[in-house]
This record gives structure tokens, C-alpha cells and sequence, in this order.
């Protein structure tokens, strides 16, 4: 029996091959592979999609935070909060700030930030807090601003699992600013690394563009300690042609979603994804919760489901991190228990039905 993989690149490659091919002939007959007009034309289509003035591409979504925290000031003496129930990579980009890491639990139910968490463990150093738009829904960003009210605290919003989302409306970095990831697994993902970081802010996409190219905006003009982070134009060839696709596999993406909710309804054992009120979700991932969460990983794996886990470890409990020490209930309760199925726009009713009967058979003892 075929593999059901937990993401079908193949298959998204397959409806852009031709565009992507063509492009590819262009850039290398102009030989724009750093920057360019792709690159250009992407920014700007990025921005347009995401309903925000400025787009600046990067080499990848972690560069992609990083840039974007020390473009609002994050740095040395600062303290930035995220929740534990998050990828690596948010906090990398804070400690390559030289900004102190500050974890808050995530809530029980949606797995996103504790907003009142977050707000009690601001202090006086706080520069940032970083709502992690987790799994393809957003976070409630409303709300932490509303706390953080006239505060000094900028809301830098890590949005590299939530392309196309949007939350009454509003997408991400929506006054303010965001970063995201390319990474070939995204809901738009490039052939290799890539990122963003999206603003309304022409300042900090100034700051961001400056640090991203050796910290000047000309050649041998080096304004600011920079590093070497920019998208190139291969990459950019294929996020114009995945992005033009994208509003629809994400269509895709939540009848997806809607079909494994009606195939798991039956499954006590699993307890499936809440939708936050207010949020259209792009289901990045479909992430579910069940005992026995490794074996039952085994056994899917073994019938040939391609499931797997976002994120076996709480930020807290990894080597590099776990001097920060703390307990967050939450994070820890749910990290031995979720489990991916496989989504992507191009699954189909057949597949999904073998991923519910085997997700069924796995559980049995």
C-alpha cells in the first residue's frame, strides 16, 4: 500500500513545475540570483497578500525573528517573552540577540501563548513579547496588546506556521511586525531556506533590509554591525508561483481539517484541534492529542502514515535551554501526548479515510 506522507512536496511541485522551470531559465539567463526583480516582485506580492506595506525577504525564518527582534531594539538587557510550546527557533533568535529568554506556559486548550501568563511576567526589561501563531492559527495578538497597553513593548509576531491567516480579519504583523519561514514544509514553502519579515513599519523594514545585507543599503556602505541574510532569486521564483496558488490550498488545507474532524468524531481517545473564535486557520498542521502518543506514533509509521510530533520537548527541557529552568504545567502535559496527521492541499478523502482507520487501529491495545 502507498506511503501517506505527512507532506506531499511532490505534489504541490507538480501544479508549478511549468512556472517554476520557466523562472529558473530566467534567472539564470540574467544571472540575478542574489535579489533582483523576482525578489523584488515577491516582496511586494507578500506584502500586498499579507495586507501590509513592507515585505523583506530573508535567507530563513529563524534570521527572519532575529532580524525583526533587533530591528525594535531587542538586544543585551532586554528580556523578550514566548511561550515554552514552541519551535527551537523562537528562542534561538532571541539568545543571538544577546536578549534573555523569558518562557510563559501555553493554554490547555489551543496550545497557543498563555495571554495571562504573558502579561505577569512582564517586567521593566521587557522589549518584546512573541505571540506563536502555532499549527496555522493565530494567536490572540488583540488581547496582549490590550494588556501591554501604553507600555514600551513591541509584539514581534512569529508567524512561520501561519501564512494566509487571520484573526477578525486581521492577519499577521498587522500594526506592528512579523517573521516567517519558507522552509519547504510551510504552507508556502520555498525549494531550500528562505524567510520574511513583514511590517507596517517602513522603519523597521529599513533596519531589517540594512542588517540583512552586511548592515548597508549600497555596496561597501556599512552602516550597522549587519550579517549576511537575503533571499535569493531561485527561491523567490517558486514562492511567486506557490503564492498565487496559495489562498486556494489553503481552502484545501481547512476542508481537510473539516473532513478529519468528522472521521475522528468517534475516537474518544483522541482529543482534536479547537479553532479559536474569531480565527480562520490554516491548518499547517493537524495536531491532535492521544495516550500512549509514541507507541501509537509507531504504529502509524509502520502502517504508512507518514505522522510525526510538533514538538516532542518544551523549549525548557532541551539541553541548550534548560538553564532557564521553571515549570509550565501545560507545555509539559501535552508534549508526550500530540501528534500530526498528515495535511497538505493535494490529500485526498481515500487517504484521509486510511490515516482515521489506522489512527483507530493504533490505539487499540
Amino acid at each position: 500500500m502507498t506511503r501517506i506522507p505527512l507532506v506531499d512536496l511532490a505534489a504541490a511541485h507538480a501544479e508549478v513545475a511549468e512556472e517554476v522551470e520557466a523562472g529558473f531559465k530566467r534567472i539564470i539567463a540574467d544571472t540575478a540570483f542574489i535579489g533582483g526583480p523576482e525578489v523584488a516582485a515577491f516582496e511586494r506580492e507578500y506584502a500586498a497578500f499579507s495586507g501590509l506595506p513592507h515585505c523583506v525577504g530573508v535567507a530563513n525564518g529563524t534570521d527572519a525573528l532575529e532580524l525583526a527582534f533587533k530591528a525594535v531594539g531587542v538586544g543585551p538587557g532586554t528580556e523578550v517573552i514566548l511561550p515554552a510550546n514552541t519551535f527551537i527557533a523562537t528562542a534561538e533568535a532571541v539568545a543571538r540577540t544577546g536578549a534573555e529568554v523569558v518562557l510563559v506556559d501555553c493554554d490547555p486548550r489551543t496550545y497557543l501563548i498563555d495571554v495571562e501568563a504573558a502579561l505577569a511576567a512582564i517586567t521593566p526589561r521587557t522589549r518584546a513579547v512573541v505571540p506563536v501563531h502555532l499549527y496555522g492559527q493565530l494567536a490572540p495578538v488583540e488581547q496582549l496588546r490590550a494588556g501591554i497597553g501604553g507600555r514600551d513593548i513591541v509584539v514581534v509576531e512569529d508567524a512561520a506556521q501561519s501564512q494566509g491567516a487571520t484573526r477578525h480579519g486581521r492577519g499577521s504583523g498587522v500594526d506592528g511586525i512579523a517573521a516567517t519561514s519558507f522552509y519547504p514544509g510551510k504552507n508556502l514553502g520555498a525549494y531550500g531556506d528562505a524567510g520574511a519579515v513583514t511590517t507596517d513599519s517602513e522603519e523597521w523594514a529599513t533596519t531589517v533590509r540594512t542588517l540583512g545585507s552586511h548592515g548597508g543599503l549600497r555596496k561597501y556602505h556599512h552602516d550597522l554591525v549587519g550579517v549576511n541574510s537575503r533571499l535569493d532569486g531561485l527561491q523567490a521564483v517558486v514562492l511567486r508561483a506557490k503564492l498565487a496558488r496559495l489562498a486556494s490550498w489553503n481552502e484545501r488545507r481547512r476542508a481537510a481539517a473539516a473532513r478529519y474532524d468528522e472521521l475522528l468524531a468517534g475516537l474518544g481517545e483522541v482529543i482534536r484541534p479547537v479553532t479559536l473564535d474569531g480565527n480562520v486557520h490554516v491548518w499547517h498542521i493537524y495536531c491532535v492529542r492521544v495516550p500512549n502518543r509514541d507507541e501509537v506514533l509507531t504504529r502509524l509509521n509502520a502502517a504508512g502514515v507518514g505522522a510525526a510530533i510538533h514538538y516532542p520537548v518544551p523549549v525548557h527541557r532541551t539541553g541548550a535551554f534548560a538553564s532557564l529552568g521553571g515549570s509550565f504545567p501545560n507545555a509539559e502535559r501535552v508534549a508526550p501526548e500530540i501528534l500530526s496527521l498528515p495535511i497538505y492541499p493535494q490529500i485526498t478523502p481515500d487517504q484521509q479515510a486510511r490515516v482515521a482507520e489506522a489512527l483507530a487501529g493504533a490505539l487499540r491495545p
